[in-house]
C-alpha cells in the first residue's frame, strides 16, 4: 500500500515524463455511475486530484446510475468516444473481462512505473476483480457489503437489546416489535444482490453451476433448487402475515425512507448507506448488523459489492499516464479515508483498515460499528462458492429475478414458479453469452 508521500512522488514522476512544453494539462475522461450523495463524493475526488497537482486533469462525468454507465460506455465504444476510465459495478465484471476492451490495471501501473502493493487488498475484494493468476483487471475502489439497519428504540420498546444473527431470531424479534405497537417490522424491498447473491454466499450455496461461473461458460443457474427458494417463500409469508411490509418506490415509499422516518424497525441495504442514514435519522437510535443466516447453517463470508475502476482500450499514452496518476492518488490511505468518511464504504486494503483501527476510527461517531461490514466480508476465507459470481449478462439476470419475485409478491404466481421462470430466462442469457464467446474462458 502506497503512502500519500509515495503516491505524490509517483504522480510527479509521471508528470515529468509527459513530454509537453506547454502548461496545458493532460486530460482524461472518467465516467462514473454513482448518484446523489455518493456521486457527489466521486466528483469531489476528481476535484481533489486536480487540485493536488498541475500536470493532469480528471474530467469526471456522472452517468446517472451504474447500469447506464456500462450501457453508455458500450454505445460510446461504437462511436470511438468512450472514456479512459469507467466506474463499473460488480454485475458488469464478467462482460467487461471477456470484452477484451480494457487495459489491465496491474499492467497499466507497471507500464507507467507506479508501484501499488496488490497483495494488500483484501482477498474477498481482490478475487472479484482479478484473474485466476491474481492479475487485477480493474482497481477496487468503492466497495461495500450488505447489512441490516435496525431501530434500537423500537427494539428496546419490545424488550430486545441485541440484533439477531439468524433469520429465525429476526422473525421472532419483528413479531415482538409489531406487538409492542410499531407500525411496521421489516421494510422489505426485493434485492437480487442481497436476497439472492449475498444470501447464497453466507450460506455457502451456489447461485449457478461451475462454482458460480468461475470454471466455465457452460453455466446454468441453480438458485431455484437451493435454500434460496425457502427463504423467498418466507419473505412472502412475512409480508402476508404482516411481519414485513413491501416498501419500494413503486409501492409508494422506499424501504430506506420507511426506516429513517421511524415507521419500520428494520431494512436491508449496503453499508454504503451508513453515512446517509446518519444524516437522515436524528430522532432515534439505530445500528447495523450482519445479514442473518438460518439456524444450523455455518456462516460464511459475504462478498464485495459496489464498483471498481476499469481502464479502457484505445486511448493515448498521455491519457493512460493521467489515469494511472489518478488511480495512484485514490489508492492512498488519506484518499481511502476521505471516501469512507463521506460514505459508508469499506477500506479495500488491509493496511488502511489496520491503520484506521489503530487510530480509533471505528470508535468515533458517526463511524461506530460501521466495520461490522468488514467482519462480514472477512468472516471466513473465500471458498469456491463464496469468492463471488462470474456470470455474463448478470445485469439482465438480476432484472429477470426482480421482475419474477415482484410478480410473486403481488400474488400473481407462487414464489417457486417465479424463481423457476427467472432461472430459465437467466439460463437463456447465459447460453447467449457462451455462444458469443465460444472457445473462450475466464482468465
Amino acid at each position: 500500500m502506497m503512502t500519500q508521500k509515495l503516491a505524490t512522488a509517483a504522480i510527479l514522476a509521471l508528470a515529468a515524463t509527459a513530454g509537453t512544453a506547454s502548461a496545458e494539462r493532460a486530460k482524461f475522461e472518467y465516467w462514473y455511475g454513482l448518484t446523489g450523495d455518493l456521486g457527489a463524493v466521486v466528483a469531489e475526488t476528481c476535484n481533489r486530484f486536480n487540485a493536488a497537482q498541475d500536470q493532469y486533469e480528471a474530467v469526471c462525468v456522472g452517468q446517472d446510475g451504474y447500469e447506464k454507465a456500462v450501457q453508455n460506455t458500450i454505445a460510446a465504444f461504437r462511436a470511438g468516444k468512450h472514456p479512459t476510465l469507467l466506474q463499473a459495478f460488480d454485475a458488469g465484471t464478467a462482460d467487461l473481462m471477456l470484452s477484451g476492451e480494457f487495459y489491465p490495471v496491474t499492467k497499466l501501473m507497471a507500464d507507467t512505473g507506479v508501484t501499488i502493493d496488490w497483495a494488500d487488498y483484501f482477498p474477498g475484494i481482490a478475487n472479484y476483480y482479478s484473474s485466476s493468476k491474481g492479475e487485477f483487471f480493474s482497481m477496487p475502489w468503492n466497495s461495500s457489503t450488505p447489512v441490516y439497519y435496525w431501530n434500537k428504540d423500537l427494539f428496546a420498546k419490545a424488550g430486545i437489546t441485541e440484533a439477531p444473527l439468524t433469520w429465525e431470531g429476526l422473525e421472532a424479534a419483528l413479531v415482538k416489535v409489531k406487538e409492542s405497537g410499531a407500525a411496521c417490522g421489516l421494510a422489505y424491498a426485493p434485492s437480487s444482490w442481497i436476497d439472492l447473491e449475498q444470501f447464497s454466499m453466507v450460506h455457502n450455496i451456489p447461485v449457478a453451476s461451475n462454482n458460480n461461473g468461475y470454471d466455465g461458460l457452460d453455466t446454468e443457474l441453480l438458485f431455484n433448487t437451493t435454500l434460496h427458494v425457502q427463504h423467498m417463500e418466507n419473505m412472502q409469508r412475512w409480508i402476508n402475515e404482516g411481519t414485513a411490509t413491501l416498501r419500494t418506490p413503486a409501492a409508494g415509499k422506499s424501504s430506506r425512507d420507511s426506516f429513517v422516518e421511524g415507521e419500520c424497525a428494520v431494512f436491508f441495504s449496503s453499508i454504503a448507506d451508513h453515512n446517509t442514514i446518519h444524516k437522515l435519522t436524528p430522532a432515534f437510535a439505530w445500528d447495523v448488523q450482519m445479514i442473518p443466516t438460518y439456524e444450523g447453517v455455518e456462516r460464511h463470508n459475504t462478498v464485495v459489492g459496489g464498483a471498481s475502476l476499469w481502464v479502457l482500450s484505445g486511448k493515448t499514452e498521455d491519457e493512460y499516464k493521467a489515469a494511472a496518476a489518478y488511480l495512484a492518488f485514490l489508492a492512498t490511505k488519506p484518499e481511502q479515508q476521505f471516501l469512507l468518511e463521506n460514505s459508508g464504504y469499506i477500506p479495500v486494503t488491509k493496511s488502511t483498515y489496520e491503520a484506521l483501527l489503530a487510530e480509533g476510527f471505528y470508535a468515533k461517531e458517526p463511524y461506530i460499528n460501521r466495520d461490522i461490514a468488514m467482519k462480514s466480508l472477512t468472516y471466513t476465507e473465500p471458498g469456491p462458492l463464496t469468492r463471488g459470481i462470474r456470470l455474463g449478462g448478470m445485469i439482465q439476470i438480476r432484472a429477470e429475478w426482480t421482475a419474477e419475485v415482484e410478480a410473486a409478491l403481488a400474488g400473481q404466481k407462487p414464489m417457486k414458479e417465479a424463481l423457476d421462470t427467472a432461472a430459465a430466462r437467466g439460463n437463456e442469457i447465459l447460453a447467449r453469452f457462451a455462444q458469443t464467446y465460444a472457445g473462450k474462458s475466464f482468465p
